[in-house]
């Protein structure tokens, strides 16, 4: 069987996640890690290269998994890369998505390749049980609670912040509006006020933490209009309390049917680790980017457009008798 050849764009906690992910998938095989920094390959296990010099092995490449950060990595290496491979990308800063979409379809279009956008969890798997519930139930609210836990994106955005040397950030839903929600009742929602936002940050030497803590609290697309609070910590109490990297959440669709009668629709997820499940996300798509480029199609896709058949390695009459 003539194995799907996978490259990994960028080698942190994400990367590494694809790595161990690929080897639980025995169709799959890691055929290079792209990095900015040097890497040791016998460290790694795989042949590594640097970043800049990916477009030399369009050719031993089938799908390129990109893993580096919304804020500043995927809106620029996206396009970049879809000029040469099929791509997947975790990009998580909601309120961009249309407008990366848009740039990676036009790269993704003129280059015949196929680009993945916006996989993961959330957006990503929450975002298609948003679309089911709405679907199933058109009379009804749908409410998307995240938490408690280590944000990858948020987290990554607190340390591009000058002065930052380390930081996390998590994510705290209210349980008494969770609870509302699964009673029945609609209370008005939104992601701003049924969360809160706890970020632990080490600030470098001298650095300003007023001028740190407002650049946090007022960054668009992650912190602003939320609940924000930051605490400065030193290295030893972050390393000590904050090295876990669990997640999770809900969503929660509420409607009637018929004469009024109440359903309601839960998806939920508890994680171990968030950047590892959102790497066997990223996998998975990685096969069904793969199967749709041999369908001829081209061009930026989210995961609204992917068929769940394409997703697993096995035929789709397999899939038939074992999980219908």
């Amino acid at each position: 069987m003539q194995k799907i050849r996978i490259g990994i764009a960028g080698y942190g906690n994400l990367g590494r996640g694809v790595q161990a992910s690929l080897a639980q998938n025995p169709d799959m095989e890691l055929a290079g890690v792209f990095s900015r920094r040097a890497l040791d390959a016998q460290q790694v296990g795989a042949p590594c290269m640097a970043l800049d010099a990916a477009k030399d092995y369009r050719d031993q490449i089938d799908v390129m998994i990109l893993c580096g950060g919304s804020a500043h990595d995927l809106p620029q290496q996206t396009p970049e890369l879809a000029q040469w491979f099929n791509t997947v990308d975790s990009f998580d800063n909601h309120s961009k998505i249309p407008e990366h979409f848009a740039a990676v379809d036009q790269v993704a279009k003129a280059a015949n390749t196929v680009a993945l956008v916006a996989i993961g969890w959330d957006p990503g798997l929450f975002s298609l049980n948003r679309l089911l519930g709405e679907a199933v139930l058109p009379e009804g609210k749908t409410y998307t609670f995240w938490g408690k836990g280590l944000s990858q994106g948020h987290s990554d955005a607190i340390r591009r912040v000058a002065g930052v040397a380390a930081g996390v950030q998590y994510t705290l839903p209210d349980t008494a509006a969770m609870d509302a929600v699964r009673r029945g009742e609609a209370p008005a929602l939104t992601m701003y006020n049924s969360h809160r936002r706890e970020c632990f940050v080490e600030a470098e030497e001298g650095a300003d933490r007023a001028k740190i803590e407002h650049e946090i609290k007022t960054m668009p697309g992650y912190f602003a209009n939320y609940d924000t609070t930051v605490h400065f910590i030193d290295r030893a109490e972050l390393d000590k309390n904050h090295a876990g990297m669990g997640h999770g959440g809900f969503v929660i669709r509420s409607g009637t049917t018929g004469e009024g009668t109440h359903q309601v629709t839960e998806f939920a997820l508890k994680l171990g680790s968030n950047p590892e499940f959102t790497s066997s996300v990223l996998v998975a798509y990685a096969r069904a980017a793969f199967v749709m480029r041999q369908m001829g199609q081209t061009g930026a896709k989210t995961l609204f457009d992917v068929a769940p058949g394409w997703l697993s390695p096995k035929p789709a009459a397999t899939l038939r008798k074992e999980l219908l």
